[in-house]
């Protein structure tokens, strides 16, 4: 359910802002631009547990044993899009964020600050999100900041948790042929519990292809990605996000700048960015665009996805 409390219009932002409950969280902001809508969350995060068409499905997974809750030690899901920070490392990775964040509205955008992590981690998360006048496009700056004494070694990692039922689109370096492409031209990073054999994946000569389905045991792989982009079909619309990676810089997971992974619940896509050394009081950005579009039949194969997602990812893509 989604009752209005407030409602303003900050001067040259073309978000309209409402204040909101959602789903048994009574401090959610709604930004919508008359074609889609986000919801943020406050009471616990940063989050945005909702992105979609006004009145439609929302594109992100919400885990409906989390509804509502707030506080506690323990790392919730929640769903929604959230920011972590990459490697991968138990209790600090995935250190709770249950406690209330700050929600500025600013010109032309929203920020979302967490208070800084636990008395070990000293990074504080922040989102600005803008969306564009007359777009189905929205603009995501992730940001870390050391708060702590010490230098951090990490990478931004931009983690958006899809609703089940649909399948991301996983773009592969452009393809040669033999003899005249002698070296290697990408990675292809594997977790122990990735079965190749599942049905659930496609792997074609451009794409890689990915069904979430229920029951599905959990799968995920790693790509140095230079395509800049990652996408999921679900229920005849695709959810397109982009970000541009940096040539010769280091990235997590051994080279992996794009991950998808998936369980019998959600399928997240996830873009990163390079490793770096965070001095203290420094911050470090990871800029993402969304895109999402309607009419899009949920591609089988690599033509399909040349007929069917590339005329909506080169609109994506286009400057300006």
């Amino acid at each position: 359910m989604i009752v209005p409390a407030f409602f303003f219009h900050p001067e040259g932002n073309p978000m309209n802002i409402e204040k909101i409950h959602y789903h048994g969280w009574p401090n959610c902001y709604r930004l919508a631009n008359g074609q889609v809508e986000l919801v943020v969350m406050t009471d616990v995060g940063p989050r945005i547990i909702r992105f979609g068409f006004p009145g439609e499905a929302n594109e992100f997974y919400e885990d409906p044993r989390a509804l509502g809750l707030m506080g506690g030690d323990t790392w919730q899901l929640y769903g929604g899009h959230r920011l972590w920070h990459a490697p991968e490392i138990d209790g600090r990775t995935n250190a709770p964020d249950n406690v209330p964040v700050q929600f500025e509205p600013h010109d032309g955008f929203a920020r979302v600050i967490q208070t800084p992590e636990n008395e070990t981690i000293h990074i504080q998360k922040e989102m600005d999100i803008s969306l564009a006048a007359d777009a189905t496009q929205v603009q995501l700056v992730h940001r870390l900041r050391n708060t702590g004494v010490w230098p951090v070694e990490l990478a931004p990692w931009s983690l958006s948790v899809m609703a089940g039922g649909g399948r991301a689109i996983i773009p592969l370096p452009p393809r040669g042929t033999h003899p005249e492409d002698l070296l290697p031209t990408g990675n292809l990073v594997l977790w122990a519990y990735v079965d190749m054999s599942d049905p659930r994946w496609t792997w074609g000569r451009q794409y890689i292809l990915l069904q979430q389905q229920a029951g599905g045991a959990p799968q995920k792989i790693g790509l140095g990605s230079a395509e800049g982009w990652l996408a999921y079909a679900n229920h005849g619309h695709l959810f397109v996000k982009t970000h541009r990676t940096v040539p010769g810089a280091v990235y997590p997971d051994k080279g992996s700048s794009v991950e998808v992974f998936t369980n019998s619940d959600m399928l997240e896509l996830e873009t990163l960015g390079p490793v770096v050394i965070l001095e203290p009081g420094a911050a470090v950005e990871h800029v993402e665009h969304w895109w999402l579009f309607r009419d899009v039949a949920e591609p089988q194969n690599d033509a399909d996805v040349r007929q069917n997602v590339l005329p909506r990812i080169q609109t994506a893509l286009s400057p300006g």
